[in-house]
């Protein structure tokens, strides 16, 4: 019997939770050291099956499945394809860099990497899912976890923590309750009583039978919009994102931005996309519009906040557009950046959080105006701004820089002057990201800040890990493209087919 790599990814952090029960709260560094082994060793085996996968045959790999709830037609099944696979693998490293961003934690650090390693969990079964149901059951576990982390260990400035916390929570709570009306009227829908399914795959093949009509898939696919689409922090439903930021601690910013958010993007490929194509084609064009508006009206945002994360905030904003650009224009290689993107914005975005809330914790200060000069005192997080906002701005060599690309010659072939305008979101990044890195890093010395120390010890983590993938995968894309490649290429005679299918607004096609 084949070794279940992709359960014991799934269970590692789950058994460090139970051994966690055990330990006493006062024993901090125990605590701290089995949240770390435990994610080390679900990275170590994700880089595993990272290497393993078999990229010239496609296809879902590493597959584990056991009837569950035979009446529902409910199976715990997992597995990963070029889809699914990289998003494993940011959520296991942002998972590692998340626990040692919060080695420092002496407030209650049992319960605190008891729910982080919980938070984990929720989200990498979310990505390996096979089954609708267990797809839904991981996605519901994510939500309460971050709202305790906010309102216990939050940090208040703007506003309060037990705001970001509340509001975060109910935009979550109401987007996933739109997806679950549309994932239960598509499990009543697609096949009659006896032979109805909640396995992903299956569902993917019923519009092929007729059971799925297209208004039926366009009703369902806009409230997966909906669902997916604030998660995503989609124009209009946005407005939590930021302030969720603001208010979480460290590792949750990191996890939210760098991982959180992805599922709305893959959930929209995966589930909206592939089992409700007719759905997804006539909405693509009101996607187009709004993934627009995240890109400039984020981005201007962005330029004029002074809070460093309110400033990362609304460029995870502005930067998931891009991601909703990829989607929309609905080709193999516009879908291929989308999720190239995913992973690429993840990384730069938990490093940014992991180097402000250094900077947070050690001065606490998160003004650019308060800010300045320190390059000087802290030249190892100065080098994980830099290197998270010159791929944040697509600087070539960097993670940032092929995906964008990828989006817009995806983008370009489909909508022209659209691409044209999204282009110009660069322009603002630039701005932005820029004028934070010249006012909080560089300028003359400031002896003010001497007093505090750079990164050092376990801080050193991430900076580490995430910095090495936004070089390795920059210099090499072909590491993060080939998987992505050989999951969305197969997609090509499907996409194709959805050129005959109804579109809201058909006459962008010409634009």
């Amino acid at each position: 019997m084949d070794f279940p790599f992709i359960s014991t990814i799934l269970l590692t952090p789950i058994l460090a939770i139970l051994l966690l029960f055990f330990i006493p709260p006062t024993s901090k560094k125990a605590i701290k050291l089995v949240a770390a082994i435990a994610m080390l060793i679900s990275f170590l085996l994700t880089i595993y099956v990272y290497i393993n996968y078999d990229s010239s045959a496609g296809g879902m790999q590493f597959v584990e499945k056991i009837p569950w709830i035979s009446d529902l037609g409910v199976s715990y099944a997992v597995g990963i394809d070029g889809i699914s696979l990289p998003m494993l693998f940011l959520t296991d490293i942002i998972g590692l860099a998340s626990v040692f961003s919060s080695w420092n934690i002496n407030k209650r650090p049992k319960e605190f990497f008891i729910l982080l390693l919980l938070l984990i969990a929720g989200v990498t079964g979310t990505f390996i899912a096979l089954d609708l149901f267990i797809f839904l059951l991981f996605y519901e576990l994510v939500v309460i976890p971050i709202y305790i982390m906010v309102i216990v260990w939050g940090s208040t400035k703007r506003v309060s923590k037990e705001y970001a916390g509340m509001k975060l929570t109910i935009y979550l709570l109401i987007g996933s309750a739109f997806m679950l009306v549309g994932i239960v009227a598509l499990y009543l829908q697609a096949f009659p009583p006896g032979m109805r399914t909640f396995d992903i795959a299956t569902l993917s093949s019923a519009h092929l039978y007729g059971t799925l009509s297209i208004q039926f898939q366009i009703i369902v696919f806009f409230l997966m919009l909906l669902g997916f689409g604030t998660l995503i922090s989609m124009f209009p439903f946005h407005t939590w994102s930021p302030d969720g930021y603001a208010g979480a601690p460290t590792a949750v910013s990191m996890i939210h931005a760098g991982v959180l958010k992805k599922i709305g993007g893959y959930g929209l490929i995966r589930l909206g996309l592939l089992i409700l194509p007719a759905g997804a084609k006539f909405w693509a064009p009101l996607i187009i519009i709004l993934g627009l508006a995240n890109v400039i009206y984020a981005a201007y945002v962005a330029i004029v906040q002074k809070d460093l994360k309110y400033v990362v905030g609304y460029s995870s904003v502005s930067h998931m557009g891009y991601v909703l650009l990829g989607f929309a224009a609905l080709n193999t290689i516009s879908l291929s950046g989308a999720v190239a993107n995913m992973v690429a914005h993840g990384i730069m975005s938990a490093l940014f959080f992991a180097m402000i809330g250094y900077v947070y914790e050690k001065t606490h200060m998160r003004s650019v105006d308060q800010l300045h000069g320190l390059a000087h005192q802290m030249p190892k997080i100065a080098t994980g701004f830099m290197l998270a906002g010159m791929s944040s701005v697509g600087l070539p060599g960097l993670i940032g820089f092929i995906p964008e690309y990828t989006i817009f010659v995806g983008l370009f072939a489909q909508y022209p002057i659209l691409a044209i305008i999204a282009v110009s979101g660069i322009v603002f990044t630039a701005i932005y990201i820029l004028r934070v890195l010249q006012k909080v890093l560089f300028g003359p010395r400031d002896s003010s800040f001497d007093r505090y120390d750079d990164a050092k010890g376990a801080e050193l983590v991430p900076l580490f890990l995430l910095g090495t993938i936004l070089i390795l995968f920059g210099l090499f894309p072909q590491l993060l493209m080939a998987p992505i490649n050989s999951g969305i290429s197969p997609l090509g005679p499907f996409l194709e087919r959805l050129s005959a299918a109804p579109s809201l607004l058909f006459t962008l096609g010409g634009i």
